[in-house]
């Protein structure tokens, strides 16, 4: 499953040189991403009424404000469900039209760890999937606060544990897996190969990380970019480490990764937004990752916000960091 890290940091950069160190922001939320974190935000305040939601109405409003911007997109050639593990986890199985290729990626999404699923990502798990042209196998983990740390990295462990065991009768080529994820499902990506690098286990090819949520102390990017119009704030981050931990914070490493040593890691794609309460985190992990020798592609994504890969509908950024995502797990892949 893995391929050994290279000395330096690799770059694979269409759009913006490789950034290891936050950057003066000069400009604003790109138009586009602006009127996806305008409309999202407007769609939830409709559906909510007003007034503070339960846990559960929260997730049916942020399925019904996602359903829009997942429709489109590529058609794949096989879609289908799974469940494995002794807790029943499901996982759904995009393969495009040219074929299950030549590894596949588990593809984790975000929310928080609390909100959120396959079908808010299925559009962009189906847009990884054409462009790399790989499987990609979506995880539909247990959310928190029902289910706290590590009940997900516990998931994350069944489903690579199936696709080793049982992915060749899907039609899926395990020779090579690569996690990938957004937002808390980023965390959960890197994190888990971190417990599978301590363990003495086979490690993944390699890691998508997209606007990865890494720790729990604020930055300075915390401040710049909290409340509207950044779609992300910290009162909301805040709230979801409690929900994912039960407590404020841990010194856990495997919650928190840049507690951890970085080093013996697989390749690592990061994709950062510029304008993101996480960005300075992401910024870290970049420089500490190229410190410790793995072999890192970061790219920043000037006027990108929080979650703007879900507005690839109408986007030519999140276009592009999907297609630079595809294109590094493509060579990856191939190598």
């Amino acid at each position: 499953m893995r391929s050994p890290a290279g000395d330096t940091p690799m770059t694979h950069d269409k759009s913006a040189s490789m950034n290891l160190q936050p950057q003066p922001v000069t400009d604003d939320i790109d138009r586009d991403i602006r009127i996806f974190v305008e409309k999202t935000s407007a769609d939830y305040e409709a559906l909510s009424h007003g007034a503070v939601p339960s846990l559960a109405r929260r997730r049916e409003i942020a399925e019904q404000v996602r359903t829009p911007w997942v429709r489109g997109g590529p058609d794949m050639a096989q879609t289908r469900m799974v469940t494995f593990g002794a807790a029943k986890v499901r996982a759904r199985i995009h393969i495009p039209r040219s074929g299950a290729g030549n590894g596949t990626l588990i593809y984790i999404h975000g929310g928080g760890w609390t909100v959120f699923s396959i079908d808010t990502h299925d559009r962009l798990m189906r847009e990884y999937a054409e462009r790399a042209g790989c499987a990609v196998v979506g995880l539909d983990y247990a959310l928190s606060p029902e289910h706290r740390f590590p009940r997900a990295l516990d998931d994350v462990d069944a489903c690579t544990h199936w696709l080793l065991t049982h992915g060749a009768d899907e039609g899926l080529n395990t020779s090579r897996i690569a996690f990938g994820g957004d937002s808390a499902g980023a965390n959960l990506s890197l994190c888990a190969t971190l417990r599978m690098r301590d363990r003495g286990e086979a490690l993944p090819t390699g890691l998508v990380l997209n606007y990865a949520a890494l720790d729990t102390q604020p930055r300075a990017s915390w401040k710049r970019f909290d409340g509207q119009p950044y779609m992300l704030n910290v009162d909301e981050m805040e709230a979801f480490w409690m929900n994912y931990l039960g407590a404020p914070s841990t010194d856990n490493p495997y919650a928190r990764p840049l507690l951890a040593d970085l080093a013996d890691l697989p390749p690592v794609h990061l994709c950062i937004a510029q304008c993101d309460i996480l960005a300075d985190e992401n910024h870290e992990l970049a420089a500490r990752l190229a410190a410790a020798g793995v072999n890192v592609s970061a790219i920043v994504y000037p006027g990108a916000t929080h979650s703007f890969l879900e507005a690839v509908r109408i986007s030519e950024c999140a276009d592009r960091a999907i297609q630079n995502a595809s294109d590094w797990l493509s060579l990856l892949f191939a190598t």
